[in-house]
């Protein structure tokens, strides 16, 4: 056996998963205890600016939007614009019929998701999809719940049944993965500089008074 500078078949690239970011709406973040609501609204920010800048195939979706649960957030929508939001009545995003038609057109195995909340919104389509075989990661500081409690035991669940944890700035990181990729460094640099908290304040200080870069 020996090794090669080859990354390994479990990280997340561009183009090889969907993401599906789930329920993203105020009546849903009201009653979240879990995280702070600016910190779960930059986080998934971070997430979908990400995304989308990195053109990976994301589904948008929604549970009574116009009659209980609100808009989704701005800082979302903002990064897909135009994007249809896919609105929905089943607690389940799994067993809504328009999202599966979506999941089957984009065609890819591998599935990320976040959302609120982790015990019922998330876990309800990452026990589905991991049921029929597909292979899927959940962002776990991009959900949030109504209690520590509830977030973490969902946590629980959903790894002892196969899902993969991951952070968001680990998520942004992970597409990125080389500093030498020159085509999204300004890119991937820029949404930590907005989003990334104190790593991204870091790098505005690193290069304003040192004119450094990380690709160097």
């Amino acid at each position: 056996m020996s090794a090669t500078a080859t990354p390994g078949k479990l990280l997340v690239s561009p183009n090889d998963h969907t993401l599906i970011m789930i329920d993203f709406q105020s009546q849903m973040s009201f009653a979240t205890k879990s995280i702070d609501a600016v910190l779960l609204r930059n986080n998934a920010a971070l997430v979908a600016h990400a995304a989308a800048g990195f053109g990976v195939s994301t589904i948008l979706t929604t549970v009574a939007e116009k009659t209980f649960s609100g808009p989704m957030f701005s800082e979302i929508t903002d990064a897909f614009p135009g994007q249809k939001l896919l609105d929905r009545t089943s607690m389940n995003t799994w067993e809504d019929a328009a999202v599966i038609d979506e999941v089957n057109r984009i065609g890819k195995k591998r599935l990320v998701m976040c959302g609120l909340w982790t015990s019922v919104c998330i876990v309800g389509p990452t026990l589905s999809a991991l049921d029929q075989g597909f292979e899927v990661y959940v962002i776990a500081d991009a959900c949030g719940d109504v209690s520590d409690e509830a977030h973490e035991r969902a946590m629980d669940r959903m790894v002892q049944a196969g899902v993969r944890p991951m952070t968001s700035l680990q998520y942004m990181l992970e597409l990125q993965r080389d500093w030498a990729r020159a085509e999204t460094y300004d890119m991937t640099t820029g949404i930590a500089k907005k989003f990334g908290g104190s790593y991204g304040l870091g790098i505005i200080y690193a290069k304003s008074m040192f004119g450094a870069s990380e690709g160097h």
